[in-house]
């Protein structure tokens, strides 16, 4: 049994120790906001974060989580650049299909917890590796510009 903070809350596992991260908040805590989109952390549709730094949760198992603080797209609106990544989205109307859009807004808000104002070159560093099939990138780009301004 391990206990995991996940969006400030106490949750208790039992899991295998090398179950990915993405299918112990899908199958087992039945929080579905996390996307499983490639397995292998090309697309970024699985992405939250581990004590506000982004990663891909397909590849990171239950025993590499230790005691980190794990944020997911479900929670990451509770938080002061979370909540200001959302509400641009929403401004910029980013969201097409929507499927890669809980990773692209956790990447986007990782990119705003250590960088205040990201030039377009950082903003595509930050998100690169974050698939959209729509090709909203410009969007998204002006969105991380709106929710930083």
């Amino acid at each position: 049994m391990k206990t995991l903070t996940i969006n400030g809350t106490k949750h208790n596992v039992d899991a295998p120790d090398d179950m990915p991260l993405l299918w112990v908040l899908r199958d087992v805590l039945g929080m579905t906001g996390t996307k499983y989109g490639c397995g292998i952390a090309q697309c970024g549709a699985c992405t939250v974060h581990l004590d506000g730094i982004a990663v891909r949760s397909c590849q990171t198992t239950l025993d590499a989580v230790q005691d980190q603080k794990i944020t997911t797209i479900e929670g990451v609106g509770e938080t002061p650049n979370g909540k200001k990544i959302q509400r641009a989205w929403l401004e910029k109307e980013v969201v097409q299909c929507g499927y890669c859009q809980s990773g692209q807004i956790m990447s986007a808000t990782a990119l705003l917890n250590t960088n205040a104002k990201p030039s377009d070159a950082d903003i595509d560093d930050a998100m690169q590796g974050n698939i959209c099939r729509c090709g909203t990138y410009v969007r998204i780009r002006e969105a991380i510009h709106t929710a930083a301004a």
